[in-house]
């Protein structure tokens, strides 16, 4: 089962995650080209100055008066597609000689991960504003985000029985691939684009910063 896990399942994860992530931007904009209020407003200079303010940290006002919650963001966003990518035992597997994290690094990367995924859970628990707004799938979803990186810290350090806790990780990281285009998690496709839309519709249309 493993061998399958390994090999076809993860290319099959591939193609639905890449397949599907296609169709969901080229259906997004054909859909905007189909609004007039929405193509003949972009303008590239806008997009990329808003840009340059959300993807720094502290870079907006709402980051700044919310700086733990900015600090711990951008770490597990970065932790969580950065582990995965450049961690020694996934390119292993198919043979592939690849710049890898150094076991301790990923380590304490993976840590935060799964920390960032308790902290954001008691967030959606405890903070009205963001209670209000969660659904039973927006707690599932955080489940399958995690998944995988608690299972393969167990895995790395041979806790519980391992063949057990590696096919739940290889399971679990198929299946997150997968939800990729289907989900929420899917706001990392769209990101770029709808963030260069509300800096358009402030910054050309209203003359207003949107950061």
């Amino acid at each position: 089962m493993q061998d399958f896990i390994s090999g076809p399942l993860v290319w099959i994860a591939f193609f639905v995650m890449i397949a599907g992530s296609v169709y969901k931007i080229t259906a997004m904009i054909k859909a905007a080209k189909q609004e007039k209020v929405i193509m003949p407003y972009m303008r590239l200079s806008f997009s990329l100055r808003s840009l340059k303010h959300w993807l720094l940290p502290y870079g907006t006002r709402g980051m700044r008066i919310n700086p733990v919650m900015t600090a711990y963001a951008f770490l597990f966003h970065i932790c969580l597609i950065a582990t995965p990518l450049l961690l020694a035992a996934h390119w292993k597997i198919w043979g592939i000689q690849f710049p890898t994290l150094p076991g301790r690094l990923a380590d304490l990367m993976t840590v935060i991960v799964i920390v960032g995924g308790v902290y954001f859970l008691q967030r959606r628990i405890l903070v009205p504003y963001v209670k209000n707004v969660t659904s039973a799938a927006d707690y599932a979803l955080l489940l399958f985000v995690t998944l995988p990186y608690i299972t393969g810290f167990l895995a790395y350090h041979q806790w519980f029985d391992y063949g057990t806790v590696i096919t739940i990780h290889m399971l679990s990281g198929c299946l997150m691939l997968m939800m990729i285009p289907f989900t929420r998690i899917a706001h990392m496709l769209y990101f770029v684009f709808t963030r260069a839309y509300m800096a358009c519709e402030f910054g050309f249309v209203r003359n207003a910063r949107d950061w």
